[in-house]
């Protein structure tokens, strides 16, 4: 779990200051936190299934801009 936290906290600092990268990479940071305590398996079913929907909800919102982005992209051709 170290390891996936330390990797997270890189990623972080590695990320542009600009657009969507920056939220993907908070994204990927906290989806590495999520996967490393479902390894762990220490957690109440509560807290499991509050973390899987918060996970689910960032990969909508990361779907959702990225579409928006392809729709700029295209727009600007």
């Amino acid at each position: 779990m170290l390891k996936a936290m330390v990797a997270a906290a890189l990623l972080t600092s590695a990320a542009p200051a600009f657009g969507g990268a920056k939220d993907d990479v908070k994204d990927a940071q906290k989806d590495a936190v999520d996967t490393a305590k479902d390894k762990l398996g220490t957690d109440s079913g509560a807290e499991k299934a509050k973390r899987h929907a918060k996970r689910t909800g960032r990969d909508v919102k990361r779907k959702a801009r990225h579409a928006g982005e392809d729709v700029k992209r295209d727009l600007n051709k």
